[in-house]
């Protein structure tokens, strides 16, 4: 599957004052949305992303982890020393989720909280994986295989229009290993199950050529000098 993101600029930063008197910081905004062709020529059908968007909600959101994180990411795995915000509310809005998510009291999150309280302008990514199926004119059409990654993480480059799709990685294939919890790119997939398939002689004799080639291109490099 592909690695998509799309980029929301309308994002609000919002205070608020607990019993306690402590305050909490959040972002609000469109977070995700559907049946609306963007600028990179995608469309989001929006009864694939309710579902997923149910999905998500129920695994992730209510269980608080759905976390997001400072900057482009790139791959589908969250790096938890990159964490900036939680998620903690997504509510459909016609075709758009407006999403809700609390500013973290971690590096990435103090980092997001100071461009923001000194007048920074941010939007947010989501992140997901799916496959596309050329449509009508050219739009590309996510299909059911969807899968957020977050809904959200924090980027500094919003422009407008509203909303538009940013590709990363996009020549990459991902799969997911339910084992592990974690997204492999497809070419790393494939030589680990190559290397399973191999016998004991047969890795050894393939650690020697690598080394080999190694060797020869330190010598090469040493005649030329």
């Amino acid at each position: 599957m592909k690695l998509i993101t799309e980029i929301t600029e309308d994002v609000e930063y919002l205070s608020e004052a607990k019993e306690s008197g402590e305050k909490e910081h959040f972002i609000h905004g469109i977070f995700l949305q559907g049946n609306m062709k963007n600028r990179n020529g995608r469309i989001y059908p929006i009864e694939i992303l309710d579902k997923e968007v149910g999905r998500y909600m129920k695994d992730m959101v209510k269980h608080s982890r759905a976390f997001g994180e400072l900057g482009h990411p790139a791959g589908p795995s969250i790096n938890l020393d990159r964490v900036s915000h939680i998620i903690v509310d997504l509510k459909k809005e016609g075709h758009n989720y407006i999403g809700k998510a609390k500013l973290t009291d971690t590096p990435m999150g103090n980092i997001a909280k100071g461009l923001l309280k000194s007048g920074g302008k941010i939007g947010v990514s989501s992140r997901g994986m799916g496959s596309l199926k050329p449509g009508k004119d050219g739009i590309m059409e996510v299909q059911g295989d969807y899968r957020l990654a977050t809904a959200a993480d924090i980027v500094a480059d919003p422009s407008a229009p509203h909303a538009f799709v940013e590709g990363i990685m996009e020549g990459v294939e991902w799969i997911y290993d339910p084992v592990k919890d974690t997204w492999l790119e497809e070419n790393v997939h494939n030589i680990k199950k190559a290397v399973k398939k191999m016998t004991m002689n047969e890795i050894e004799e393939k650690q020697l050529a690598i080394f080999e080639n190694y060797v020869a291109s330190l010598t090469s490099n040493i005649k030329l000098l």
